[in-house]
């Protein structure tokens, strides 16, 4: 299964796919951890290569059997459709999650606050994350406020989900 993760920095997409892979458990794709050593190490902007190399993992993770956690802003239409295009070529289940913080203030101090977790990463700034393009998602996900629910229930929810997902998906193939 490849189980997608989108939404904007500080919506808690790290701290919820990297629990969900270790429950489930499922090889876990950072596009942040990615790009970031791909810059330090050529010092200049990749564009989208962080994506493209997180897109070579999980098609070759999913081929060789694993469940799949991408963590990535996805913050255009064509980032999340070509992980949905991995799972259909692969002929595996797709979940698109979108994080959000429906708090403005509680969003605001999480950026603020939080602390970087890859040596010499930049976090962005409040002003960069509000300023930042995100389009809109037309496409079926699930989405998850991390405002309004906590830890213990967004991870109920999202095994729930799984479940449905993986059902569905079987049921599609018979």
């Amino acid at each position: 299964m490849l189980i997608m993760f989108g939404g904007l920095p500080g919506t808690g997409k790290t701290t919820i796919a990297r629990k969900l892979a270790m429950r489930l458990p499922a090889t876990y794709l950072r596009v942040d951890e990615i790009e970031h050593a791909i810059s330090a190490n050529l010092g200049q902007d990749i564009g989208t290569a962080g994506y493209a190399v997180a897109e070579a993992l999980a098609r070759s993770n999913i081929q060789n059997g694993a469940s799949v956690i991408v963590d990535a802003v996805n913050p255009v239409p064509e980032s999340r459709e070509a992980w949905r295009a991995i799972a259909a070529e692969s002929a595996k289940p797709f979940l698109a999650i979108e994080l959000l913080c429906g708090d403005p203030a509680e969003h605001r101090r999480r950026i603020e606050e939080r602390q970087a977790d890859i040596p010499g990463f930049r976090l962005p700034t409040w002003e960069a994350v509000v300023t930042r393009h995100y389009a809109p998602w037309a496409d079926p996900h699930l989405v998850i406020d991390t405002a309004r629910i906590g830890m213990r229930e967004a991870l109920a929810n999202l095994e729930t989900e799984i479940d449905a997902t993986v059902h569905a998906w079987r049921a599609s193939q018979e």
